[in-house]
């Protein structure tokens, strides 16, 4: 459900609406890919009968791993993927804002520029935020750094981090950038990797990681997720597998808070 725009939905509590929510996107990103997706629409209805949660449905084609919000108003998403023709064809910055202003209750947007490389591919998202930066917390945004200037992801990622370094949250803070390194391997069979560790899942009492077969790194990275996520156990799970399909460990999945009052 995590990240195919046809299994619309997205779990929502957005302070000025009542109750709890499921955004719905109605239609399907034309990133010829092929495939018939006009069943997979009836999913959200299947999940909203499920959750007994109510429908918000919007026009904005907006995957789960397009955003990231840091529950105070606050919305990070990517300029070639919200804004991108064969997603959102007539789609302006002030649209886009007012759509999720709408739908998620956010008043600040951070507009990143791009995502990494390899989404670019035929079978990418084109720019997904989820593989390039996070909130761990308000105010705090894990980043995905690639140290080796060799790889193209070094210039995209120093060009992200510039915008992160000036941008301002809801409340009008500065955000602390929390850099999370790359693991060494470079390339495979296809080119570059897009192997990061900011794609990871936060879970009731633990964070779900994404590892390498990179003692070193996989290490530190899950050293500095705990850290960034106090109280929380970080179990590193392979995901090279996943990653080879696209995607990572918090695109296949879909966060489903409490019902009622606690989240």
């Amino acid at each position: 459900l995590g990240d195919d725009p046809a299994h619309g939905g997205r779990f929502a509590r957005p302070a000025r609406l009542a109750g709890l929510l499921v955004l719905d996107s109605v239609g399907v990103a034309e990133d010829g890919q092929g495939g018939d997706f006009a069943r997979d629409a009836l999913i959200a209805e299947f999940v909203l009968e499920q959750a007994g949660v109510t429908r918000v449905p919007s026009l904005l084609v907006n995957e789960g791993g397009a955003i990231h919000v840091d529950g105070e108003g606050t919305v990070m998403v990517t300029e070639t993927v919200q804004l991108d023709p064969g997603r959102n064809r007539y789609a302006t910055k002030e649209r886009v804002e007012a759509e999720l202003a709408r739908t998620l209750g956010t008043t600040q947007t951070i507009w990143l520029p791009r995502g990494l490389t390899r989404d670019y591919e035929p079978l990418g998202t084109r720019g997904h935020v989820d593989m390039i930066a996070t909130f761990a917390s308000p105010g705090v945004v894990l980043v995905h750094e690639q140290p080796a200037e060799s790889h193209p992801d070094h210039a995209v990622m120093r060009e992200v981090r510039a915008v992160l370094e000036h941008a301002t949250d809801a409340a009008g803070r500065s955000l602390r950038l929390i850099d999370l390194p790359a693991p060494s391997q470079l390339t495979d069979d296809e080119g570059f990797v897009d192997w990061n560790y900011v794609n990871h899942l936060t879970v009731n009492g633990g964070v779900i990681a994404c590892g390498y077969d990179d003692p070193v790194a996989d290490a530190r990275a899950r050293d500095l997720l705990g850290a960034a996520y106090p109280g929380r156990e970080v179990v590193t799970v392979d995901a090279r597998e996943i990653l080879a399909r696209g995607g990572g460990i918090h695109c296949i999945t879909q966060q489903q808070p409490q019902g009622g009052g606690a989240a």
